[in-house]
């Protein structure tokens, strides 16, 4: 449950990032087309120039309008997931910018989830009920004594009674039941061997679930490193075209062009980020008790 709705919580933050974006790009857009067109008014550039911009800045808005819808569509699964009422009329309170993981070794993270999981305390217990029902079958082979006793008064009136006890034992040798024993020790040990198995494989699995979030983390990291630099680097390069452009040693083709290079870095920035707070978010649920744990890993400010 926490995997899915923090899921959906970070999606809806991701939508809304991309809706900033997308508007702060509709907007360098629209300045772009009305630069164009008073460039047009008074013959600085030709008329394709300006039905360029004016192109760019109808297909930013038309992408506004797609990431609008997706993000309605995110708000009303998130609400659905949590119980509230199934509309997009609402805000997030909490953002989850990009963070380092915390500092917690491979082995430390193995440590932790072999100790908290539920699910393997579940199967040690299933293992350890096996081998006492196993024990138990075994012992149904063994002689057992009974011993009953019995103590009271008798008497017809308090002053002539006496006290009266009986002691009786009870010594059973299980010798006509071998065949019904060894059934109940064989399908005791299937079960042993059953839950011991189980319980191996669900030690490999939290280990391979383990193993997979760091390289999902080492990923993300390293390309929200990238993303970083290459949105900076978009930035400038769409400063310097418009510049160009300003200046006249270059036309509305290279703009473009750099407004989507920018445009695809910041996406790449958000869906990186994304990934990451995903892959932090499913370390601490493959480590064990996440809803404790979620501020630790997922840092808000």
């Amino acid at each position: 449950m926490v995997l899915a709705v923090g899921g959906a919580y970070l999606s809806v933050l991701a939508d809304k990032a991309r809706v900033q974006s997308a508007l702060a790009q509709l907007d360098t857009a629209n300045a772009l087309y009305q630069q164009a067109s008073q460039q047009r008014a008074v013959g600085v550039v030709a008329q394709v120039d300006v039905d360029r911009s004016q192109v760019q800045a109808l297909t930013q808005q038309q992408r506004v309008t797609s990431l609008r819808n997706d993000l309605a569509k995110q708000k009303i699964n998130l609400a659905r997931m949590t119980g509230l009422p199934p509309n997009d009329q609402y805000d997030l309170s909490d953002d989850v910018p990009f963070s380092a993981a915390p500092p917690i070794t491979m082995e430390e993270a193995f440590r932790q989830a072999f100790e908290q999981r539920p699910d393997l305390k579940a199967a040690a217990a299933q293992l350890r009920a096996a081998e006492l029902a196993r024990s138990g079958a075994r012992s149904e082979r063994l002689p057992s004594l009974a011993v009953n006793a019995d103590y009271g008064v008798i008497g017809t009136n308090p002053s002539q009674s006496h006290g009266t006890f009986s002691v009786t034992g009870t010594l059973r040798f299980p010798i006509w039941q071998g065949g019904r024993t060894g059934g109940d020790i064989e399908q005791a040990d299937a079960t042993l061997t059953q839950r011991r198995a189980e319980l191996e494989d669900l030690k490999l699995q939290v280990e391979g679930d383990i193993r997979k979030v760091y390289l999902d983390l080492e990923a993300a990291t390293s390309e929200v490193e990238v993303a970083q630099i290459n949105a900076r680097v978009a930035k400038e390069t769409l400063d310097l075209t418009r510049q160009r452009v300003e200046a006249g040693v270059a036309d509305s083709v290279e703009l473009v062009q750099s407004q989507e290079a920018l445009a695809g870095a910041e996406l790449d920035y958000i869906d990186s980020v994304f990934a990451h707070n995903v892959a932090k978010l499913s370390l601490a649920r493959s480590m064990g008790r996440a809803a404790e744990n979620l501020r630790k890993f997922l840092s808000t400010p």
